[in-house]
């Protein structure tokens, strides 16, 4: 059936099942509204998508939001009220004061749980948008303050659905769009009018791919080798090894995001485009995780798993933990906080310590993991007494504490190329093996089995297994995602290092093809190639050491192992050749030419016969590739060689004991060769996490670098400021004693008074009419002794400074001399009040003329 999308008179035509369709989840909070209507106002009623509008709102908001957007809208908008199936063509809003999820394609209402943490309707509903619809899905974030719905669109990127944000500039609150693009969870940013196309052109890109997948993948095998030998150039990492499906899977997300329909195309835009290298290199990563996901799992590991690995190391005991592929770091750091709950139980809580080295291929994501830095959503799984004793509420979010911090230390690795920690008594590799082939799994999971101490955990997704490895580990308990590492003792064979070349390169679908043509003749070219190179008694082994083809009479050599049939050669190699063909076949993997070495076989009556054993890396025909022969032969020793080997010689107690000691030597050497091979596999297992610490000490120093020249430069800040402050003091010094002569030189007595009439300042001279001394400062103007006739003098003060009016007196005092006072209030400049001044100008000789004329005229006009 084909389903029509139209954009204002835009169509493009996408084959599509008639109950599959996308169904868009819309986010927005604060200043919403607009952008909702310029979102809908674009789309037509033909579209074939559902929407789904998540707002934030107050529980006591008004449910009128359909009624607004139903103007601008050519589809019909409903609230949800009840159990709906949801159709396309329809606009869904949810209520106030509740939450939605999406299961089949219903919308189900639940009430607001806002006794856990922070209400987050929208990662709510998005989240279960991915689990329901999977690639259909779609989540678009509007305008809106916080952080809610970034959890969400990282959880629909991570199912292969396209997540799109309004554009930070042209939203009225840019704090969601920039929250959600902060955390590399956007596939598209544009203003809200543009992202209904954005997102017909997506669909009409991927659908017809969507529906020739197959064949277009088979004759594009050349152009995706291409792209993976781009990667692999650009990042030092392989996604030849990861499941095709999945890497073409993410490859046409990132095409029909550029429309390009042609993945020749895609593969030239990409050497045209270092940046989009970058791009799909994070989108194949998928680095997707959270605190505590899958909840009841991390309470498997606290109640149980933990008590168990505690109770087998001594008190004191540092333990150790690897968290491979641990993304941003929400893993790891769950697991130091599980650690640290579990401890509790400990008596002394603190007579254990843990060590996690957790390590990543995306340099970005560790980055973000060393700052342990979250969004206010982690709220949604991290539980409220988690986040108050192990997290610090910021203004923005919540930052891991300094206890768990310590706990964890980051590192780039690669997984698959750099060399594994050892030793190890936890080892979390959760959700990365389901993106890896069969081959690279196998590959995987001997080495964890081999990094892991005897007794120590495997902590797997929820959806991985240790498949054909299950005889390496054993579960804790039922169908748990937890698995002890079993005491099985691996050969050297079956560990391919990541240090040593990667010889068992997992075949192209066109090798998989013709080795699925070869099987059923198998017979018939293993007969031909050993025809060719041998005659002897022969088998034909893959890199694994798997048993493919038997020729001959092998009994002699190979015998079956006790327990569950194992039809490997190591498990079945005699205990006399399994030494020495442990390392020659490490030596045939690695190198074209024959190997051949000779070993002693114990033969029956206690005689020994020499064998040679040829190993030989089979390069044609191309369906054996990869493939080892190996072929045994009897060698006869000259006479005497043979009789002293055998024992012919005299009976002697001195040659028995030779003899012996011979044996025992042997036996010693043989031991101390594999604890040397043993030790130097553990070696360089610890060069590589000293390099890591080292790395992390090159972070710490190149922060410390930072931190060093930030202060140098707030050190030049502070210089500059402490030379302006230094002249506008030299400024004020030479200011103020221009004020202090000025003052001096009028010989006005001068008093100033703060707002509580207490003395703050006086001139020279004051101390004439005032018993004012240095000492007095501070105190009231009513305990100073003045010589002024002025009894009136501290009301009219505080007349002054209630009614901000200026007082002007002749006042006298008691030895007879005449002073002008004046009282006014003191303004600062910026024309506050700040108090009183008083001013005294001594007008004695201008009051004694002034009596003297009076006089004169008095006696003038009596005359």
């Amino acid at each position: 059936m084909v389903t029509t999308m139209k954009l204002k008179n835009k169509r493009v035509d996408s084959p599509s099942h008639s109950a599959i369709f996308p169904i868009v989840g819309i986010g927005t909070s604060a200043g919403g509204l607009e952008a909702l209507e310029l979102f809908l106002g674009q789309i037509d009623k033909d579209c074939g998508m559902a929407f789904v509008v998540v707002q934030h709102l107050s529980p006591t908001h008004s449910g009128n939001l359909p009624e607004l957007l139903q103007r601008r809208s050519a589809l019909p908008v409903r609230q949800v009220t009840a159990k709906v199936k949801v159709e396309p063509g329809q606009v869904y809003v949810i209520p106030p004061n509740k939450d939605m999820t999406i299961s089949n394609r219903t919308l189900c209402l639940h009430p607001t749980d806002t006794e856990h943490g922070q209400h987050l309707p929208i990662d709510t509903f998005f989240r279960s948008l991915a689990a329901d619809c999977t690639e259909q899905s779609i989540g678009v974030i509007l305008s809106g303050m916080g952080s809610d719905g970034t959890l969400g669109l990282v959880a629909i990127k991570e199912q292969g659905g396209l997540t799109l944000a309004q554009e930070p500039a042209s939203a009225k609150f840019d704090s969601m769009p920039n929250s959600a693009m902060n955390a590399g969870a956007v596939d598209i940013v544009a203003p809200a009018e543009q992202l209904p196309e954005r997102i017909i052109d997506f669909l009409g890109c991927a659908a017809p791919r969507l529906a020739a997948e197959q064949s277009l993948r088979d004759h594009e095998q050349s152009s995706f080798i291409n792209i993976t030998s781009l990667l692999k150039a650009t990042t030092r990492h392989d996604f030849s090894l990861y499941k095709p499906t999945s890497v073409y899977r993410r490859i046409e997300r990132r095409m029909a995001i550029h429309k390009i329909k042609a993945i020749a195309d895609y593969a030239r835009f990409l050497q045209q485009n270092p940046q989009e290298v970058d791009l799909l290199f994070k989108e194949l990563l998928i680095g997707v995780t959270s605190f505590f996901r899958d909840a009841t799992v991390w309470d498997e590991l606290k109640n149980e798993a933990l008590p168990t690995i505690l109770a087998a190391n001594p008190a004191g005991s540092t333990l150790r933990a690897w968290s491979c592929a641990c993304s941003t770091g929400e893993e790891a750091y769950s697991l130091a906080m599980v650690f640290r709950e579990a401890l509790d139980e400990v008596t002394p809580p603190d007579s254990y310590d843990l060590q996690i080295f957790a390590t990543d291929l995306d340099a970005d994501a560790i980055d973000r993991a060393r700052i342990g830095f979250y969004p206010l959503t982690i709220a949604a799984d991290v539980s409220p007494e988690r986040l108050e004793r192990f997290f610090t509420r910021e203004e923005n979010g919540y930052r891991i504490n300094k206890t768990i911090r310590g706990h964890v230390t980051f590192a780039q690795q690669n997984v698959v190329m750099d060399p594994p920690f050892t030793k190890l008594d936890i080892l979390v590799c959760r959700n990365l093996l389901i993106y890896l082939s069969s081959e690279l799994q196998n590959r995987l999971l001997p080495l964890f089995h081999y990094s892991l101490k005897p007794g120590g955990l495997l902590f797997l997704g929820s959806a991985e297994t240790p498949g054909p490895q299950h005889d390496l580990f054993s579960t804790v308990k039922g169908s748990s995602k937890l698995f002890w590492r079993s005491k099985t003792l691996l050969s050297n064979s079956l560990l391919n290092f990541p240090t040593t070349p990667i010889t068992n390169v997992p075949m192209t679908m066109q090798q998989e093809s013709l080795m699925n043509k070869a099987a059923d003749n198998l017979q018939h070219l293993a007969d031909q190639l050993i025809l060719k190179h041998f005659s002897a008694p022969t088998v034909l082994v893959n890199g694994q050491g798997d048993i493919l083809y038997i020729s001959g009479r092998t009994g002699k050599y190979l015998e079956p192992a006790a327990g569950k049939a194992n039809l490997n050669l190591f498990a079945m190699i005699r205990e006399d050749l399994q030494y020495k063909l442990n390392n020659a076949f490490s030596q045939a993997l690695l190198q074209n030419t024959p190997v051949t070495i000779r070993a002693d076989l114990e033969d029956v009556g206690n005689k020994q016969q020499a064998v040679d054993i040829t190993l030989l890396m089979i390069e044609a025909p191309e369906a054996l590739q990869g493939t080892v022969l190996i072929a045994f032969k009897d060698v006869t020793l000259p006479a005497k060689a043979k009789r002293r080997r055998a024992g012919t010689l005299p009976d002697s107690p001195q040659v028995e004991a030779l003899e012996q000691e011979l044996l025992k030597t042997r036996e010693e050497l043989r031991t101390a060769r594999e604890e040397m091979q043993t030790t130097c596999e553990e070696l360089k297992s610890t060069n590589e996490e000293l390099q890591s610490t080292n790395e992390e000490l090159q972070s710490t120093n190149e922060e410390l670098t930072t931190s060093k020249e930030e202060m140098q430069s707030m050190n030049e800040e502070l210089q500059s400021v402490n030379a302006e402050q230094a002249t506008r003091l030299a400024d004020f010094m030479l200011i103020s004693n221009d004020m202090e002569n000025l003052l001096n030189s009028t010989e006005i007595v001068t008093i100033f008074l703060d707002c509580k009439l207490q003395v703050r300042r006086f001139t020279t001279g004051a101390n004439r009419l005032f018993k004012l001394i240095p000492g007095d400062i501070g105190r009231p103007l009513t305990d100073i002794v003045s010589n002024l006739d002025y009894p009136q003098l501290y009301d009219d003060v505080q007349t002054v400074l209630r009614k901000l009016l200026s007082i002007e007196t002749q006042v006298s005092t008691l030895d007879g001399r005449w002073f002008l006072v004046r009282i006014m209030p003191y303004r600062t400049m910026d024309k506050m009040i700040d108090g009183v001044v008083i001013t005294c100008n001594d007008i004695t000789a201008a009051r004694m003329t002034e009596e003297s004329l009076r006089q004169e005229i008095a006696h003038l006009k009596a005359t």
